[in-house]
């Protein structure tokens, strides 16, 4: 063993890495973040920064040497991000990593509906077939976000009908990837699914959002052709078009509907509920 940290948070530049990173340093626990952009890594206690992008192997297999346990949080939306993962998987084999805790996503499967999902499931296949211990964290689509589902004219609109989304908490998940990284052995080979407290149509999110902010929000039913005729504007790339309208598809078809026990499970308390997140986001 070195003095190297032990425990390895990829993506601590973000939304969900960082959260997570703020807790190890909180807990007195060293760690490196392994970052693309050292300058915009968050000054942490006991934390150490290391740039290394996922395509370049040597690079990562250097950072994670003798790391016993790394949470890898998922690349950003690019047609290349399998292979990105396949890459940083791989790059862990080579140097030794203890425990790989990887952040997918509900209901991956090489059929999803969502596409990105499916994406996620050739990465866990991935995972799962280098032989190093994992744990999956499957999360469901971030509660955060919903606000940002809202058109400036206070609409939702997507192919959802009826459907339901668990939708949860970033910092639930953060506190249950914790949980994990500080007992990796207890989880090796698990796979939870994360998700909020209840499963919500979109016409209930619309509704919590508009009490939570007093900005009247109301959630108009699309077909898939509507939705990405409505989106085309935007000159998005086909395969991120598909992912969005894709997103509304998935929740139609009740992919996203089911609530599990895993986030108190993990973190000791109830999981966090819409209304929560989005007062607490302001």
């Amino acid at each position: 063993m070195t003095d190297r940290p032990t425990i390895v948070v990829t993506g601590a530049t973000g939304r969900l890495g960082g959260r997570v990173a703020r807790r190890l340093a909180d807990a007195g626990l060293p760690q490196t973040l392994l970052v693309r952009d050292p300058a915009r890594a968050p000054g942490l206690s006991g934390a150490r920064v290391l740039r290394a992008a996922f395509t370049d192997r040597d690079a990562v297999r250097d950072a994670l040497r003798g790391s016993d346990v790394v949470l890898m949080v998922s690349a950003s939306e690019t047609p290349d991000r399998v292979e990105q993962h396949r890459t940083f998987v791989d790059a862990a084999v080579d140097a030794g990593v203890g425990h790989l805790v990887y952040t997918s996503f509900c209901g991956a499967a090489p059929d999803a509906a969502f596409t990105l999902a499916r994406d996620h499931w050739a990465t866990e296949r991935h995972i799962r077939a280098s032989g190093l211990a994992f744990t999956f964290l499957r999360d469901n689509l971030y509660a955060d976000f919903t606000p940002g589902l809202v058109g400036d004219d206070g609409v939702i609109r997507g192919p959802a009908g009826d459907g339901r989304a668990a939708v949860v908490a970033q910092d639930d998940i953060a506190d249950a990837a914790t949980t994990v990284l500080t007992d990796p052995a207890r989880h090796a080979g698990a796979t939870y699914d994360l998700t909020g407290p209840e499963a919500l149509t979109l016409a209930e999110v619309a509704e919590v959002l508009s009490r939570a902010t007093g900005r009247e929000v109301v959630y108009r039913p699309e077909t898939v052709e509507e939705a990405y005729r409505s989106r085309a504007h935007h000159g998005a790339p086909d395969w991120q078009l598909d992912a969005w309208v894709s997103t509304y598809t998935a929740i139609g078809r009740g992919e996203l509907a089911a609530v599990t026990d895993h986030v108190p499970r993990l973190t000791g308390r109830p999981a966090t509920p819409l209304a929560d997140v989005v007062r607490a986001t302001g």
